[in-house]
């Protein structure tokens, strides 16, 4: 029976270390989520807000588009329209790497509702109505510029990251 209690020991104290690693590693995944979605929280209430609710979309826009922006939002094309006026541009990964942002974009529809939130105290909601889906290539950057309409133009990577998907949507007035 001595014998027997040797042979188990080693058993009981590798299976300890195993459910101390395995409370370890998922409380270390638990912190991280719980603060990413906090950070999160933080940057919708302190920038503009893009949404599609038809897609569940909801995702903060920082100003540029950079890695440190599109890590974790969308990011706004510098020089291209304001809320409202012009051709604002905006990019988002399509990524199970990156920010998961746009991973469903090639599902939205056209006539589908895609919203801007602004930061002002009225929360003012800019709503643009999809007009058209394209897929282009990365040098074709005439989608960025000013077509003399008030538009939101949406771009992120195909699934395997050769093209881009171009969303555009007109304001409703």
């Amino acid at each position: 029976m001595e014998k027997k209690r040797k042979r188990n020991k080693p058993m009981f104290i590798i299976g300890i270390i195993m459910i101390v690693l395995g409370v370890g590693v998922l409380s270390f995944y638990g912190y991280r989520k719980i603060s990413r979605e906090l950070y999160l929280r933080k940057l919708l209430k302190e920038n503009i807000n893009f949404e599609i609710p038809s897609l569940d979309i909801k995702v903060p826009v920082l100003e540029g588009t950079g890695t440190k922006q599109l890590q974790v939002s969308a990011g706004h094309f510098e020089g291209t329209g304001a809320l409202g006026k012009g051709n604002y541009c905006i990019c988002g990964h399509n990524s199970t790497i990156y920010a998961e942002i746009f991973n469903d974009l090639d599902q939205i529809q056209i006539g589908d509702e895609m919203h801007l939130v602004d930061i002002d105290e009225k929360r003012t909601r800019y709503i643009y109505i999809v007009t058209e889906y394209r897929t282009v290539e990365p040098s074709e950057t005439w989608v960025l510029k000013d077509f003399g309409d008030d538009r939101l133009t949406v771009i992120s990577c195909t699934d395997d990251g050769k093209q881009r998907q171009v969303v555009v949507g007109m304001l409703n007035e």
